[in-house]
């Protein structure tokens, strides 16, 4: 009787572990506003999708109710993840004086200035919250990307260049251990864009920041209308070059899967013939990187870490999306953005659909 009663407690606990496992729809779909979707963000414990629509954070249930979002946001917010222990969202977010900022910056007139946004999920309780002085909403300066972008060197052929490295910014953001290890404390990277120019040579490598999300939370402030905020970081714990070839816009999204141990970057690919020029590329997080002088670039003498090389570059895959958001879930899932327009309303929509990489490629995930 003992053991049949044992027996009858174990089946019931494990249906009861089995209810309370989040059941992963494989779509949720959100319309947003007049601007493309950036960045998704999957909240399995909560049961809600994240989504960033250029100038909009909107929370979703799992079947795509939207249940809040921040809205007037001042710049041009990006690729976003996930911390699950503090349970923020950190994003990248651009105020720019250029054809990317025009209407959601236009405050900058002749500046620009690249923040992380970090959202505290928990805080952001209905629809229609305002950005600024919301505690919801927070930002912190990526101080290298703007003085990178804001840079002018010299060339190899001698002429004057803007941007250092091809510096347009930032964009993509991940949660991953220290490159070059396969396991310890999570730190926040942070992608730059890059500018597309096939006659320039130092464009070549996607720059990768490494900053602990603690320290980032320090420094972080409010929003206020009209005006720049300027606290930060001084400089990143690291500063990474990975040779992948020129890109469109550098890594629009960046996605790491710990059971995998693979960084995926999605980009808008290049066009330079002499690379071919991938959709995604990938890299181990344990690969050592060579510190190194950076390939093409001859006004920077000092040595960086480096993954990849003009010799052997890192590889990828060919994979129409990704570029407009992708949420790590583990064990090979992602939710991957579609995005999308209405036709007739002319609003901005994202789909994010289930996706299982299979060591080639992802495929949809069905039943």
């Amino acid at each position: 009787m003992k053991k049949f009663l044992l027996l009858v407690l174990g089946i019931v606990a494990g249906f009861a572990a089995f209810a309370q496992s989040p059941v992963l729809p494989h779509e949720v779909f959100v319309e947003g506003g007049s601007h493309h979707v950036q960045g998704i963000v999957c909240d399995k414990d909560a049961g809600r999708m994240y989504f960033s629509f250029t100038d909009t954070f909107i929370v979703t249930d799992m079947e795509g109710k939207v249940l809040g979002s921040v809205n007037r946001i001042q710049g041009h917010l990006g690729a976003m993840t996930f911390d699950s222990e503090s349970r923020k969202v950190y994003a990248s977010l651009e105020c720019k004086d250029d054809v990317i900022g025009q209407g959601l910056s236009d405050f900058a007139k002749g500046r620009s200035m690249f923040y992380i946004a970090i959202i505290d999920v928990d805080k952001v309780k209905h629809v229609g919250m305002d950005s600024e002085n919301n505690e919801a909403f927070k930002i912190v300066c990526v101080k290298d990307a703007t003085k990178d972008y804001h840079a002018k060197v010299k060339g190899q052929d001698g002429t004057e260049l803007e941007h250092r490295y091809g510096c347009s910014g930032i964009d993509g953001v991940a949660i991953a251990p220290k490159i070059g290890k396969k396991k310890g404390r999570n730190y926040l990277y942070v992608a730059y864009g890059i500018y597309k120019d096939e006659n320039r040579q130092d464009n070549d490598c996607q720059v990768l920041l490494r900053y602990k999300m603690k320290k980032l939370d320090k420094y972080a402030g409010t929003v206020k209308f009209g005006e720049f905020y300027s606290k930060g970081p001084s400089r990143p714990l690291d500063k990474y070059f990975v040779f992948t070839g020129n890109t469109n816009w550098g890594v629009q999204n960046m996605a790491y899967d710990p059971s995998l141990k693979k960084m995926f970057m999605f980009v808008y690919k290049g066009s330079k013939q002499v690379f071919p020029n991938y959709d995604t590329f990938i890299f181990d997080i344990a690969s050592k990187p060579v510190k190194r002088h950076v390939d093409g670039v001859s006004y920077d003498k000092k040595k960086h870490p480096m993954i990849g090389s003009p010799e052997n570059p890192v590889g990828g895959v060919r994979f129409k999306y990704g570029s407009t958001g992708v949420s790590p879930l583990g064990d090979g899932l992602f939710y991957i953005s579609e995005n999308g327009r209405n036709p007739e309303t002319g609003l901005q929509n994202c789909n994010a659909r289930l996706y299982k990489w299979d060591g080639m490629t992802f495929s949809p995930v069905s039943d």
